[in-house]
């Protein structure tokens, strides 16, 4: 596994509010994500988890700190620099999906290459070879009211990746989803870490996508408190049945 730092965090501060109603959302938070792991930053509701998400994926800026992707610093970028940079290195997967329910999967996925001026047969082409790779090469034409919340997931993860990004930033991406649609998404966004050697963050309180993490980062009142790592030789399968002795031996 490589280790080439792919984003760089460091004493990332966020206040949220003004006056009486200022909040320190992060008080100081570093994190490194490196080619070819998938993270897990896991931490109740209201612990700034997904707040330092929208900061490293350039949405929101931070108070203070610095913030560095693909080697290029965010400090002094104005809104379109930070687009394009989002843009280039950057995939989000959304709880929500966010897909739009008026275009078919394919269609979808490949919006994300017509706003970078990809069009035509490449692109269509880009576009369904991504979705096979998720599993969907036999959902092309169907809108999302005609998928399952599992293989919604799968378009949303496919236009994610379809331009390739070096990081790709997930929210909560299973809490909408029964179990076996779960396992499947993380088992997708564990390959694409380690096969496409991208570094995968999925924000998340979901104890079932634990067994698929590299790396385990726990965040409580806007600040780092813990880290875990999967050790070396450790592969999936076996993480996951530890975690059911652990949970027999309760």
């Amino acid at each position: 596994m490589t280790t080439e730092t792919v984003l760089a965090a460091k004493n990332i501060v966020k206040e949220l509010g003004r006056g009486a109603g200022k909040v320190m959302a992060l008080k100081g938070v570093d994190l490194d994500l490196v080619r070819g792991e998938l993270t897990l930053l896991m931490g109740p509701s209201g612990s700034g988890k997904t707040t330092f998400l929208s900061i490293l994926g350039c949405i929101m800026a931070p108070t203070a700190g610095d913030l560095t992707v693909a080697g290029q610093s965010t400090d002094g970028l104005d809104p379109e620099e930070l687009a394009v940079l989002r843009r280039d290195h950057i995939g989000f997967i959304f709880q929500s999906y966010n897909l739009f329910p008026t275009l078919s999967a394919l269609e979808n996925v490949r919006i994300s290459l017509d706003v970078r001026g990809q069009k035509g047969y490449k692109a269509a082409r880009r576009s369904e070879d991504v979705l096979r790779e998720v599993g969907l090469g036999h959902r092309l034409k169907n809108y999302p009211n005609n998928l399952s919340g599992g293989e919604q997931q799968r378009v949303a993860v496919a236009r994610a990746i379809v331009l390739s990004p070096s990081i790709v930033l997930a929210d909560e991406p299973t809490a909408a989803l029964d179990g076996e649609n779960g396992n499947a998404v993380m088992e997708l966004l564990a390959r694409i870490a380690h096969e496409q050697g991208r570094s995968v963050l999925a924000v998340t309180h979901d104890p079932r996508t634990l067994p698929f993490a590299d790396r385990v980062v726990r965040i409580e009142d806007g600040l780092i408190v813990g880290e875990e790592r999967r050790p070396e030789g450790l592969d999936a399968p076996e993480i996951t049945d530890l975690t059911k002795r652990r949970k027999a031996h309760a």
